[in-house]
């Protein structure tokens, strides 16, 4: 790969940068925080996600903001917020006067390049993206057939989705809806990629469709995990307490009510399969960077759109603001990068945008840019770059998260939770009627009421903190 002085007008503020960085991004799709061999989960394999916590940074407080597919995606997209970006929920089209990472990485010279799941509106090139690779989204309906996942239940997600090109031809010889090996053909679109040498700098966005439901056991992972022998979660529970907003949702009609040790521990088995059938794909990514002779060349980034109950709190599915599904994964390798480094600063999928600049060299500031850089962190003059961090679900979830305690509201019910996480991080007890921590709930409403008064949000309109 050739290098050169670059010295670009970028959106308005001048960059200059000598041998820029490939930056490959990968995203998986429904994978808890807690999914990861090197980060603690002594069931689970995943050799090349450890690879890269040895090589690089991992950020085990990291969070998504909103979890769900399409809004959670689209703030990775932009650096910014939902409540700027216009995508709260699915079926929103993102804003079109919010400059996008990879309109913004073309704009300093990269080749911007997109494979796999893509859960936005328009295709990607409509958003910067000079090419796909992969191209996997909706279209392929009427090669549809109904299908069963790994436990004989109907497919209810992904149905009709198949690979295409951005002229939107599709074909279905590679599969329509999930296959058991669809994250092999992800990484086939990757690895040509990297194999096709461009002369400029790469900005790779690779996105997996793994762990995501419908789970079909990959080929050689069928027996890898024994349901039988997989531990249930610390917080699990038969039922949540309460309706939290999503109980008729697809997500929890997945699992039978009550949940179950039984079908929540094939659940587990299976999802770890697909995670490290996943894992294994990576590592052949990984392997064509080596292999290309670019390693030293590339900022590798893992991460996740959001994390899945799977019988955490009674819920099986996404759409809430404990730790399992808010939490994200977040490994980073590369230069300017710790080895073997674990930060617990709080941080936002949305500060990847500005993240990723500062590592390439280029501008990463705007206005409509929410996100905060983490390169204060990476280079150890900060511990943190947010006082706190937010989420929000629909009209039904409002949170805030601080270091040592979060405080979730669900407006519909009018139910309130206060954890104290540096001595619950399980999120088994429920402290919001204990008088003693008071001043810590009230403090901690006003300051959530603020932030999203301070967003336009309808929940808040005509409240006061």
């Amino acid at each position: 790969m050739s290098r050169v002085v670059i010295v670009l007008f970028v959106f308005g503020t001048a960059a200059a940068f000598a041998d820029p960085p490939n930056i490959l991004l990968i995203v998986s799709d429904d994978q808890r925080p807690d999914t990861i061999h090197a980060l603690g989960n002594d069931i689970i394999q995943t050799p090349n996600l450890d690879r890269l916590v040895q090589q690089g940074s991992s950020f085990t407080r990291a969070t998504c903001a909103n979890p769900i597919c399409t809004p959670s995606r689209a703030e990775i997209l932009t650096g910014s917020s939902g409540f700027r970006c216009g995508v709260m929920d699915f079926g929103k089209p993102i804003n079109p006067d919010i400059p996008t990472m990879a309109k913004w990485f073309s704009a300093a010279g990269y080749e911007s390049v997109y494979v796999g799941k893509w859960h936005n509106d328009g295709l990607p090139i409509d958003r910067g993206y000079d090419y796909t690779r992969g191209l996997y989204r909706g279209g392929g309906g009427k090669f549809w057939t109904p299908k069963n996942d790994f436990a004989g239940r109907p497919m209810t997600g992904y149905r009709g989705w198949i690979f295409q090109n951005d002229q939107r031809e599709l074909f279905p010889e590679k599969g329509v809806g999930l296959t058991a090996d669809i994250s092999r053909h992800f990484a086939d679109a990757a690895i040509s990629v990297i194999d096709s040498k461009p002369d400029k700098p790469f900005f790779l966005h690779v996105n997996f469709t793994a762990p995501h439901d419908p789970l079909l056991l990959p080929p050689g992972w069928e027996d890898t995990y024994d349901p039988a022998k997989m531990p249930l979660p610390k917080n699990f529970l038969p039922e949540h307490p309460f309706d939290h907003g999503n109980f008729s949702g697809r997500d929890e009609q997945l699992f039978q009510w009550p949940r179950t040790p039984e079908e929540t521990g094939r659940e587990i088995a299976a999802y770890y399969a697909v995670i490290s059938h996943m894992d294994q794909q990576i590592g052949r990514i990984l392997e064509a960077v080596d292999r290309s002779d670019q390693a030293k060349d590339t900022i590798v980034i893992f991460t996740s759109d959001h994390g899945l109950a799977v019988g955490s709190h009674g819920l099986r599915g996404k759409q809430s603001m404990y730790e399992h599904t808010i939490g994200v994964p977040l490994l980073m390798r590369g230069n300017g990068i710790p080895k073997g480094e674990r930060f617990s600063a709080q941080c936002y999928l949305r500060d990847l945008f500005p993240t990723i600049c500062d590592l390439a060299g280029i501008d990463g500031s705007g206005e409509a840019i929410d996100g905060k850089s983490l390169q204060p962190v990476l280079d150890g003059t900060a511990t943190q770059v947010h006082d706190f961090v937010v989420g929000y679900f629909r009209n039904f979830q409002r949170m805030i998260r601080t270091d040592e305690w979060k405080y979730i509201e669900y407006p519909a019910v009018n139910r309130q939770q206060l954890f104290r996480l540096s001595s619950d991080p399980d999120e088994q007890h429920n402290l919001i009627n204990d008088e003693q921590h008071a001043d810590v709930r009230d403090s901690l409403r006003s300051r959530m009421v603020d932030w999203f008064q301070r967003q336009g949000d309808s929940v808040y309109a005509t409240k006061k903190p």
